[in-house]
């Protein structure tokens, strides 16, 4: 890789982590309902870092699990993000390997809603070890596993999930027609 290249990744890198960082904080769209939390593209940082490559994208999951510590979320909503490690690496692989993947609409969704069942399984084992360990923090555990961990957590991650990984490839594409940014092959 050349030297103006790695610094472009660089550069888009420390954006998207600034990014990642500032909307926990600062999101007026964020719902709380621990060990569950919805905030409005909250993943979109990461998930344009997939467009990247495989370490940028987990050095953005890195960098926005902070966001969440630093804007006083529940320490088992802050391993939640910091979770998206796994995500984000492997979501980021898969279309390093297979960039066509993202070209229809069939395999796009498709890929969408496998990345988010990856997602909420990675969230769901988070809240599990939190729900056995019986440090219950919240109400909402008192609902049961099925309800606090699988529904709540579960479901509501891989709609959650989807719908900001279709904001991304939205965002991304639209900064690439717009700019001198090179957008990656992996959206035209």
């Amino acid at each position: 890789m050349n030297k103006k290249a790695n610094t472009y990744k660089v550069t888009i890198a420390a954006l998207l982590i600034a990014i990642g960082i500032l909307i926990p904080m600062i999101s007026p769209l964020k719902i709380i309902l621990e060990p569950a939390s919805f905030t409005l593209a909250s993943h979109v940082a990461t998930m344009i870092a997939m467009f990247l490559s495989p370490a940028i994208a987990a050095a953005v999951a890195i960098g926005t699990a902070f966001g969440f510590l630093l804007g006083g979320f529940p320490i088992v909503i802050a391993l939640r993000a910091a979770s998206h490690v796994i995500f984000a690496f492997v979501g980021a692989k898969i279309l390093s390997r297979r960039p066509n993947i993202l070209q229809n609409q069939k395999s796009f969704w498709m890929f969408n809603l496998s990345l988010g069942i990856l997602h909420a399984l990675c969230e769901v084992i988070v809240v599990s070890l939190f729900y056995f360990s019986g440090n219950l923090s919240s109400d909402y555990y008192n609902q049961g596993m099925l309800m606090s961990v699988m529904l709540l957590v579960g479901v509501g991650t891989v709609v959650h999930s989807m719908v900001d990984f279709w904001l991304a490839k939205i965002v991304w594409k639209t900064v690439g027609k717009q700019s001198r940014v090179k957008s990656t092959s992996y959206i035209k």
